[in-house]
């Protein structure tokens, strides 16, 4: 490959990453753990999530299974 293809490709890789960070939500933490009221949002999300009922007993199954 000659020095100038690489510096294309280069300068798409750029291009295509800056793209993607501004189109995106851009809502991205990397600081790390969180406590106290800056974790409170966290709790918020978590109550929003719908909870699956619980699950069948694992006993009744096998009666199922030989129909």
């Amino acid at each position: 490959m000659s020095n100038r293809s690489i510096i294309i490709m280069v300068l798409v890789l750029i291009g295509a990453t800056a793209y993607l960070l501004l189109k995106g939500d851009g809502d991205i933490d990397m600081g790390g753990e969180k406590h106290g009221a800056e974790a409170a949002h966290m709790e918020e999300a978590k109550k929003d999530v719908p909870v699956a009922p619980p699950a069948a007993p694992t006993a009744a199954p096998a009666a199922d299974a030989k129909k």
